[in-house]
């Protein structure tokens, strides 16, 4: 299969970046106005060795001396850095491969970094974020970028509004809330790793949620995220889907930590407004994995929770150790709110801080060669986007869009000229 809609590169130095482009382009960062959700907890605890042992143990004890269970459906954590350190780090790694710089911030359910990043720094970002879309029996992650910033609280209220108060699925309200964004010619409409079973419901079950939700709302889609903290595989089937469904894929680094982004966008345009044209109209896109993206993914993760579980000393108060940024409903009637607020101190039991401690040391830069050592051949990168053979994927009655030739023709320029 030859790639039409995005042009892919795999650099191997920054600096390489400045000889493709005059613009990069930093998509889906998170910052502390996230809420991250911690219902996963005991579907994976139960998996790990080792930590399972004291995750059992401590539960039944937690069970035997309050007679019921932490509820980790509402449980949640929050990334450690604020919206001003995210987006300097962001733009700093762009600046240093000679690039222009534009970074959207795309916090869970939330518009407020792209503000408040005015406000402390009195640069003005784009007005962003990741929006939880109830969808079946399961949910999907779309990246909403570049909201009008005098009808941003509008629009993020509606979207939330279906996110947390609808009770449960609508077609029709979705597509119309898909047709109001669409409204906007500012805004760009991202399906954020598609292939991730974020819901945990079974890679099978999660495909076919896919499937499903591509023949209703696909049309209000413009492009596929390929996902920096996802394995190489997975976004080689990513772009595969949206090559074949006839959209562009754009990046999206997912970072939560200190790093910043492994994969950007490249542009010649001279505004977020024309790179949205560039991605809706023209349905074109240019894409780079940064040598970062080449280490090993499960390194690249623990190294991200090391960061995460970091003390971070200059903050302000009640946000400077982990135990901070994690709220709870421990059942103790104080509600939900920081294990700090719930009386943590030190960073909890001994084997949770030695786990802490572990999880230090494998994201440790001593600890990558072993873990390239270990990476599946599928998920290596391969020496050249040449080499990489693409395929048509198999999406059983998804056929793909028929698409004019008189639409081909006024696409058809390169969008780097």
């Amino acid at each position: 299969m030859k790639l039409e809609r995005t042009k892919l590169h795999i650099l191997r130095k920054v600096g390489e970046a400045e000889k493709l482009a005059r613009t990069g382009i930093s998509l889906h960062c998170h910052t502390e106005h996230s809420r991250e959700m911690l219902d996963f907890i005991p579907h994976y605890a139960e998996k790990l060795p080792i930590i399972a042992t004291f995750w059992r143990r401590e539960r039944d004890r937690y069970i035997k001396r309050n007679g019921k269970g932490i509820n980790f459906n509402t449980a949640y954590w929050s990334p450690p850095l604020p919206p001003e350190e995210v987006f300097a780090i962001e733009r700093k790694q762009i600046e240093s491969a000679g690039l222009n710089p534009f970074v959207s911030l795309t916090d869970h359910d939330n518009i407020e970094a792209s503000f408040l990043v005015e406000q402390r720094s009195g640069v003005i970002a784009p007005v962003s974020l990741e929006w939880t879309v109830p969808f079946e029996y399961g949910f999907f992650h779309v990246g909403v970028h570049n909201l009008p910033r005098e009808s941003a609280n509008e629009i993020s209220e509606r979207l939330l509004d279906f996110t947390f108060n609808s009770g449960q699925y609508d077609e029709n309200k979705l597509n119309d809330l898909f047709a109001y964004l669409n409204d906007f010619r500012s805004i760009l409409i991202v399906l954020n790793h598609p292939l991730w079973d974020i819901e945990i419901v079974g890679q099978k079950r999660h495909e076919e949620l896919l499937k499903s939700f591509i023949k209703k709302h696909i049309n209000w889609i413009h492009a596929f995220e390929i996902n920096g903290f996802r394995s190489w595989s997975e976004n080689k089937a990513v772009i595969e889907m949206a090559e074949y469904l006839g959209l562009p894929v754009v990046t999206g680094g997912d970072r939560h930590g200190r790093k910043p982004n492994t994969v950007v966008n490249l542009t010649n345009s001279a505004s977020f407004e024309e790179f949205v044209d560039e991605i809706r109209i023209d349905k074109r896109s240019t894409a780079v994995l940064m040598p970062a993206y080449e280490y090993p993914l499960h390194w690249r993760q623990l190294e991200s929770f090391a960061e995460i579980l970091s003390h971070y000393p200059h903050f302000r108060i009640g946000r400077q150790n982990w135990w901070d940024r994690v709220f709870v409903d421990t059942g103790d009637g104080k509600g939900l709110c920081s294990l700090s607020g719930h009386g943590w101190k030190g960073g909890g039991p001994k084997w949770l801080r030695a786990s802490v401690k572990v999880l230090g040391f494998l994201g440790g830069p001593k600890m990558r060669p072993l873990f390239r050592i270990a990476r599946k051949k599928k998920d290596r990168l391969p020496r050249s986007i040449e080499s990489a053979r693409f395929v048509s994927p198999d999406l059983g009655d998804i056929a793909p869009p028929k698409i004019s030739e008189t639409w081909i023709s006024q696409s058809a320029a390169d969008p780097l000229g």
